[in-house]
């Protein structure tokens, strides 16, 4: 029996430890489910050579900046350098919970390009949460590296062609970007190591019990069927408030009476699969 624990340690049974929800009671979980076979079958090699490409390009533009960052630094800016990390994390996580909402509530598989290549791995998500355990680095970070190219590449060309002079008075706006990339560019290994049970460095537990990066316990509460909340999934810092304030279920609302669109249809279709 599952135990879901909320942000003022209270906490309630769940009956079963798989989701429930209207129509999955008798559903079976995990890598045996037809529709997590399905969606992991489209995976394919256009989509791999475009994550090699996000990770090699993301990692060298960080690479290249970091060194540009620490060339610039000056000691004068280093409550301004404390801060713009702090904000380039919790805008990592409102970002992560952001798109996590949107691609887990709206959209479809069917949608041409972008649904094989960008939906498809929050399907089979949630009827097999622990398919992303057995994703190796590339197929774990690719997407979140391709996000992060854009703005790496232009802080790139900023440090060429701007003068010392521009460059010191932008300085914490770089460190706000350079955070925000690192959080964003680490969201889905994070998430990764909040389904890993076993074999974790203890550097990344003691992040995890710290609260510093997501939690195990914590990410279980999105895991409980219709996966309506806990959409932040880098730290975990803003899903409490969000989830006190109705951010989330508010905002379906207004889409829904907008649009007609059913929040999260293409998700149950999936996981009513059987065959």
């Amino acid at each position: 029996m599952a135990r879901m624990v909320n942000e003022n340690g209270c906490g309630r049974e769940i009956q079963s430890p798989e989701p429930q929800g209207p129509g999955r009671g008798a559903v079976r979980w995990g890598p045996q489910h037809a529709g997590a076979r399905e969606l992991a079958n489209l995976y394919s090699p256009g989509k791999r050579c475009q994550e090699w490409i996000s990770v090699l390009l993301c990692f060298s533009l960080m690479a290249f900046n970091f060194i540009h960052l620490l060339a610039n630094f000056h000691l004068g800016h280093l409550w301004y350098i404390l801060l713009s990390i702090v904000a380039g994390i919790l805008t990592a996580d409102f970002a992560s919970g952001l798109v996590h909402w949107g691609a887990d509530t709206w959209g479809s598989v069917d949608l041409p390009v972008f649904g094989k290549a960008f939906i498809r791995p929050f399907r089979e998500h949630h009827i097999d949460p622990t398919a992303i355990t057995r994703h190796d680095f590339i197929e774990t970070n690719g997407d979140n590296c391709m996000l992060t190219i854009v703005p790496l590449a232009n802080m790139a060309f900023n440090f060429l062609t701007l003068s010392p002079a521009e460059i010191y008075q932008l300085y914490p706006l770089y460190c706000y970007l350079f955070a925000l990339a690192i959080f964003v560019t680490l969201t889905n290994q994070i998430h990764k190591w909040s389904h890993t049970y076993f074999g974790l460095p203890r550097w990344v537990t003691f992040l995890q019990d710290c609260h510093i990066i997501l939690p195990r316990k914590h990410h279980r509460i999105h895991h409980v069927s219709p996966h309506e909340t806990y959409f932040c999934i880098t730290t975990g810092w803003l899903n409490y408030p969000l989830e006190k304030l109705g951010f989330w279920r508010n905002l379906e609302d207004l889409i829904q009476s907008v649009t007609g669109e059913k929040p999260r249809a293409d998700d149950l279709k999936w996981a009513q699969k059987v065959k």
